[in-house]
């Protein structure tokens, strides 16, 4: 993973950004055209994300990840930026998934997107014939987003902790596809490819319906030097994302290695629609 430094601001790349965050360029190119994100351009009109684009987009794909349909995900954030005063971002909430429906908590207040209902910050339960107020436990999952953000926090200055952090988060929550992606990139950057593709084994039977995770774990087999299963493995990530440009692109290079011209030049030519 590589960030690009734009005047005296971090911007990241898409598709640093899809590696981070797990979410496909058809849901980003989604939350773009909604208007949620509002990326710079680069020297060659390159997207480019800010830290307070990644912190809107994660919290998209965290919804996402709690089953909340992508349709309801924008209408809801919609709803709730046309309801909010210019000076207050909304990436100063905390935003959640309760049900199927999505919740914002601010400083003092804690209610449902859609409808505006206050909602109750505890849960109840009966004893005796009265009734007991529980402080709320903290859940497996919000443990594990939190060692996933420490990891993701440690990178640049403590690899191990980073590292440490990125495996608490997978033991807490084994599909935790965020942590599978920027713990196999390290491995890849550290040149440790044995681990990196027995870490996306892993997550191939955990989360078999993320693209990115086949994607990447294409690239750790490349670097084994295993073509043949490189090809598959990208070949099932544009089963599941067809839109995954640099997936086209990687697949007619590797089929150009092995002599297949004309598979390449099909991904090529994908390659190119797409970046049109």
């Amino acid at each position: 993973m590589t960030e690009t430094t734009t005047g005296d601001e971090s911007r990241f790349s898409l598709r640093h950004v899809q590696e981070m965050l797990g979410l496909s360029r058809t849901v980003l190119s989604g939350l773009i055209a909604a208007g949620f994100v509002t990326p710079a351009r680069g020297p060659r009109n390159q997207l480019r994300f800010s830290f307070q684009d990644l912190m809107l987009l994660r919290t998209a794909h965290a919804l996402h990840a709690a089953r909340i349909p992508p349709r309801k995900i924008l209408h809801s954030l919609a709803k709730l930026r046309a309801s909010l005063p210019e000076t207050l971002p909304i990436t100063g909430l905390r935003i959640t998934a309760v049900g199927a429906n999505v919740a914002v908590r601010d400083r003092d207040t804690h209610w449902e997107a859609d409808s505006g209902q206050l909602l109750m910050d505890f849960e109840v339960a009966p004893r005796g014939a009265s009734i007991a107020f529980l402080a709320p436990e903290p859940l497996p999952l919000d443990q594990a987003r939190a060692a996933f953000e420490r990891g993701a926090a440690l990178e640049a200055s403590d690899a191990g902790a980073a590292e440490r952090a990125y495996r608490d988060a997978l033991a807490l929550a084994p599909d935790c596809v965020d942590a599978y992606l920027n713990l196999g990139a390290m491995l890849c950057e550290r040149a440790r490819f044995d681990e990196a593709v027995a870490l996306y084994d892993a997550a191939v039977e955990r989360c078999p319906g993320s693209a990115l995770i086949h994607f990447n774990r294409a690239i750790a087999l490349e670097d084994q030097q295993r073509c043949e299963d490189a090809v598959a493995s990208y070949e099932r990530s544009l089963q599941l994302d067809a839109t995954l440009a640099d997936a086209h692109f990687n697949l007619g290079r590797l089929q150009e290695r092995l002599g297949d011209a004309r598979s390449a030049l099909r991904h090529f030519s994908a390659y190119r629609r797409l970046q049109r």
